[in-house]
This record gives C-alpha cells, structure tokens and sequence, in this order.
C-alpha cells in the first residue's frame, strides 16, 4: 500500500489493531467523502495527526448501519461504540436501536458510562441493576427522548425505571433528584414540576418544547418568587436572560408585574438576537406576543387607539426601523397607517427581521401586494420566507421561480405551508428547473410529501441516491406508496440485498405485502423505528412468522413498541398464544405522556379507544453527548479495516473488490448542499 502511517509505539495488540486497516480506512474514506472530508496529506499520519482528521470527519459515521456492524466481534464493536461517544456523533433511533441490540448481545451494556447517552435510552432496562441504577438513568437522562417517539413502551419503562432509582414516587423531586432525572422531567405532569424544587428550571431548559400544561406550571412557579430569580418585580435583565428559552414562555399576567425598564431591555435583547440569527423565529414570537398583550393598555408604551386609520407614532423610516423597541412603538394598526410603500419596499429586509405578530405579518403582505400586483420579483422572494403561509397557491402562481436557491430559501422556512410546495416547485419547473437529490436534501425530505405525482416523476432515479434519508413518516399512505414505487425504480439494480435495504429503508411505509416478505426471507433484520411506519393495513397482513424473520435479531424491540398503534393493529389480528411465543403476553394499552405523537398512520380509532395522543407541535432535536473521559484508542487507531463497511460512499466501478460490495453509494450529510447551493443563510423572524 502507497500510503502508511507512521503510529506511535502502542503495543502488539494495538498494531495488530491499526494495521494495515488504519491506512485503508483512511484512504478510502478520504477518497469517497468527497467535499465533506479533507484528504490526506501525502507523508501520511502520525497517531496524533489521524486523530485529528477522524474528529474532521465525523459524519462518515453518521452513516452507520447494522447489518455489516453485526458482523464485528465484541472488541471491535466496543471499539466503535466509544468512538461513536467520544466523537459525538449524532445517531438516528433506527440505526441506535439495532446497535442497542447488537450491544447487548455481546454484553457490552454493562459498559455504558463509555457509550453514547441516547443509546442507553434503547438498551434493555430490565438488565439494569440496583447497584448502577442511578449512574445509568443519569447517563441516559443526557440523551434525546424524543428518540423514543416509536417506543412508547421504552419511554414509559424509562421513566418507571428512573422513579425506581429515587426510591418510588416522590410528592416532591428535590434538587438531586432533579439531577438525576436530566431531561426525563420533560414527560413529567405539570403537578410534578409545581411541586418540585426550583431547580426544576435547570430540567425544563432541555426541553424541545413545553406543552400548554407544563407552560401553566411553569409560570405558577415563576410567579411563586420561590425560583432563584425571585418574585416578577424584582426580576432584572441578567435573571430574564438566565431563563434562556423558557423566558419566551412567561405569560402576558407575570409581564405586567415586572419593572418596564427591566421588560422593554429584555425585549431589545430578544429581538437583536431573533436579527442575529441566534433565536428561532417561532420563540421569538411566542415572546413578542405575551409581552405586547401585556403591555396593550399601558399609555406609556402603546398609542391610545384612535377612530379611523390616522398616523399618531409618525412616520416609519428607515431608522425607525432598525429600533429594537420598534414593535412596541408601532402596534399593527399603526403599522398600517405610518408606513409608506416607497419606505417598505426599501426597507423590507430589516423590517422583516423583526419578529412581527401575525397581524402585522398580514398587514405588510397587503402592502406589497400593492407594491407588485403582479407578483413578487425573485430577489424579493428571498426576503419574505416568514411571509410565506400567508400567499395563496394562486399568488404563488405569479411569482417567477428561475433558481434552486430561491426555492430552497421559501421551502426550507419553517413558515413554509406543506400544500405550498408544489406550487413553489412548479414555478421552478415551468423555468427549466430541475428537482436534484441536493434540493431535496435542502428543503426537507417531508416535502416529498407535497410534491404531485407528476413532479415526482421528474426526478431521476439517480437523484434519489443523493438525497439521503429523507423522512417521510409524516405523508399520506397514497403518496409513501408512490414514493416507494418511485424509489424501487432507482435502486432496483443494486448488487446485494443488504446494500438495497440500506438505500430504500427510508420508502418502506410504502411497501407492498410481497416487498416485505422478500426482505423478510433476506435475514435483514429490520429495526423496529421501520417497522413501526410499515403501512399498517399492509403489516397487519403479515404473519407471525414472518414478523420474525423480517426483525430477526431485533424481534425484542416489538415488546418495547407494544403499544404503537401500528403494532396494536398487527397484534389485534393474531390471537395471543402466538403473540406469546415473541414475548408479547398482555393486550397493548397506551398511557404515556409525550411532546410529540408517532409519525405514522393510526389505526382505526375502534382499536385505539384508549389512547390520547397528545399535538404534534415541533421537530425532534439531536442532542450531543457530554465529555467523556475514556481510556481506550480513538477511532482512527483502534478499528479495523472491516470497520469500512458502516462508511458507505461511491466508488467507481471495479475500484473495490468483491469483498466489499456491501458498500454503497454516501448519502448526503442531512442538511448538507452541494457547491450551487452553498448560499448565505438568510435569517429572517
């Protein structure tokens, strides 16, 4: 081999370890990660240099999948699993539930102060002992449960499991227990986080959002004064700002009751962090709101309400509009009446960088229709995606549509109505445009939900194999249908059963019966995040037997999914004496408490009488794991070359010999673009 390494002196084991492996490792991966890794440098690596460039190109990893890892031995799997922690890298719940698996089969469970938090959350708790109970649930309470979304049964175990752990039920969680739950108390009923101590705050931070609940617990807390920032009229910028987003919570009663000084400076800093790109829009809102209710009858901040639409607040200029204080100035009506079309169409960006209401929202779409009754230019698309829910499919029909990046900045918004998308699309289309796997990679995945089955048709197969893995659990059954169709076609000629899971697992919820039954003969092992999104008319048609080939040594995850309504419709059409025999003894009934329902097709509602799933209102978060001390070899001198099989990219034809042909072509990165769609971020709230 052309290339070597030049490794510090570590021993038999470790050289056994590192070489030859490290070098073809390196290289290949260097050579198929095109712009997402740097190359190697010519004289090779040292142990210390390698380490760096593994901690460069980290998202290689991120294309781990099972079956090949399923073929490691117990130190190499180990080996991977640290690395995995040590290097932070952000797994999805089917590829951690399979490696949660393949983990405990090899009993490396025990070993789980060294693995990723998230992957404790899939482990099998009942093998959690008395002795390591309380390092475990902390370790885990690092995670992400919104991994869990299709294990309700894991998450309630989990919760059942931490509740041990403190000994039963608590009337009251005291700031250590508080420390040990972590991010658990996000499934926690409002009367608990009243009633627990203080720090509770430090908990509710973590979490990806509040339920109406938890939001009314939190703000009978707040007003308590028993929290560290004291009663509301005492609370100062520093204090406010300490509450990071649960500030953005605060009702518009407990507003009223703080200093107008300490307010209106809260309000200036979240606006110029909305401007600055380092607040969501959606929070800063939520803030915006709540805060201008509280202060609509205060003389000193809000102009008296006047008959007609008469200007009192004078005339918005463009100076006015770079005030931070500038919506607690300008209420919507005069909004409506101080700003002039000539100042709008001017100014329209640092207008629309404030995190105006609704109604505002609605008054400066009126205004530029006014401005362009025929349609908003292109380069001025790009600075209204936060105005976007707001056009009709008719007014979108007027817009010239000529660049990818202009359809990716109004897709991409998180404004953006889901029915939208296949007008926006089509304008693009009528312009030339063409559909690549980047674009979609860029707007979403769940935009293939949107798309008609014409567009769709417009894609060429290759393209899907560079558009990830999208997730299209949210879409309708007839369009997964045809997006499984659509997929087949592009991976149809793929060389080995293992490879062509990998690419299509993303279009199962489309399969048909006999697609199933094929990767069910396959030993393919399906995780059970798939599984749970199969069609569920089409899963209820399979077999016991068959439901055990198809997730062969990941059948034990049915128990932990047990009461996902796809699985209660399987279960509900085969009688129990076979459901036993998988160690499913008891009928599914669900009583759980999420942020955030399975993104699946529900059963009918006469089998799911009992459950109460709560509103969909968010996206899943990816949460990084904390530091971890570790006393092993880094990735890039403890694993083999066989290691190159979860490092999945495109090689030319014949580069890789037969052993290899388990790899297949590198998927994008999630939220990676291509150089023509390198564009700045347009931040807008």
């Amino acid at each position: 081999m052309s290339r070597t390494l030049r490794l510090s002196a570590m021993g038999s084991r470790v050289g056994a370890l590192a070489s030859p492996g490290l070098a073809l490792l390196l290289s290949l991966t260097a050579h198929c990660s095109g712009p997402q890794a740097k190359g190697l440098p010519k004289g090779g690596l040292n142990a210390s240099e390698a380490n760096t460039w593994v901690r460069n190109n980290t998202s290689l990893l991120q294309n781990f999948w099972c079956l090949p890892a399923s073929q490691l031995p117990r130190e190499q799997l180990s080996s991977l699993i640290r690395s995995l922690a040590s290097q932070r890298v952000a797994l999805k719940a089917w590829q951690l539930s399979c490696l949660a698996n393949l983990a405990a089969q090899l009993g490396l469970q025990d070993d789980f102060e060294f693995h990723p938090p998230s992957l404790l959350l899939f482990y099998d708790l009942s093998q959690v002992g008395d002795t390591n109970c309380r390092a475990f649930i902390h370790h885990a309470a690092q995670g992400d449960t919104e991994l869990l979304t299709n294990l309700p049964n894991q998450r309630v175990a989990l919760q059942r499991t931490a509740l041990a752990c403190l000994g039963g039920p608590h009337l009251q969680l005291s700031a250590s227990d508080l420390w040990l739950l972590g991010v658990l108390v996000c499934d926690m009923e409002a009367a608990q986080i009243v009633t627990a101590d203080p720090s509770v705050l430090k908990n509710l931070l973590r979490c990806p959002r509040l339920t109406v609940m938890q939001t009314a617990a939190l703000n009978t807390l707040l007003a308590s004064g028993k929290t560290q920032i004291g009663p509301p009229g005492s609370w100062n910028l520093q204090g406010l700002q300490a509450l990071g987003l649960l500030a953005t919570y605060i009702s518009p009663d407990l507003w009223e009751k703080v200093q107008e000084a300490v307010g209106l400076d809260f309000f200036r800093s979240v606006v110029a962090a909305c401007r600055a790109g380092q607040l969501s829009r959606h929070d800063a809102r939520r803030f915006v709101d709540n805060f201008l209710e509280s202060k609509a009858t205060s003389v000193s901040s809000r102009p008296k309400r006047r008959t007609g639409r008469s200007c009192v607040r004078g005339n918005i200029t463009a100076a006015t509009l770079h005030d931070d204080l500038f919506l607690v100035h300008y209420d919507c009506t005069q909004l409506e009446s101080c700003l002039g079309t000539r100042v709008l169409r001017a100014n329209l960006d640092p207008l629309l960088q404030h995190p105006l209401p609704a109604e505002c929202q609605r008054v400066v779409k009126a205004k530029l229709t006014q401005i362009y009754p025929h349609g908003i230019p292109e380069d001025q698309l790009h600075l209204i995606p936060s105005l976007v829910y707001l056009y009709s499919l008719a007014e979108i029909g007027q817009w010239n549509i000529t660049s990818g990046d202009t359809v990716i900045i109004l897709l991409a918004s998180d404004a953006a109505l889901d029915n939208q998308t296949e007008a926006v699309l089509q304008r693009f289309l009528d312009h030339n445009g063409k559909v690549t796997g980047a674009l979609l990679v860029a707007i979403g995945g769940s935009r293939l939900c949107w798309m008609s089955l014409k567009q769709l048709q417009f894609i060429q197969p290759s393209e899907f194999r560079l558009a990830g893995a999208p997730d299209i659990s949210p879409c309708p059954q007839s369009r997964k249908d045809a997006l499984f169709i659509k997929a087949r076609e592009a991976f149809r000629n793929t060389s080995n059963v293992g490879e062509y899971y990998y690419l299509i697992r993303p279009y199962l919820g489309g399969a048909p019966l006999e697609e199933l039954q094929y990767l069910a003969q396959a030993n393919i092992s399906m995780d059970i995040d798939t599984f749970t999104n199969l069609n569920p008319l089409t899963l209820k048609s399979m077999g016991v037997d068959s439901v055990r080939n198809l997730l062969g040594q990941n059948l034990g995850d049915l128990r932990k999914a047990r009461n996902h309504p796809n699985v209660i419709l399987w279960m509900h059409s085969h009688n129990m004496t076979d459901l036993s025999d998988m160690g499913l003894y008891t009928s599914p009934t669900l009583a759980y408490v999420t942020n955030r329902p399975p993104n699946t097709a529900y059963p009918p509602s006469s089998l799911i009488h009992d459950l109460d799933p709560p509103g969909n209102d968010g996206v899943s978060h990816t949460s990084g794991s904390p530091p971890v001390h570790l006393g092993y070899l880094s990735l890039a001198v403890a694993l083999p070359s066989s290691l190159l099989w979860l490092l999945l990219c495109q090689l030319p034809s014949g580069q890789m010999a037969t052993t290899h042909r388990t790899l297949g072509p590198m998927v994008l990165a999630q939220g990676s673009r291509t150089p023509e769609h390198q564009i700045p971020e347009k931040r807008s709230c």
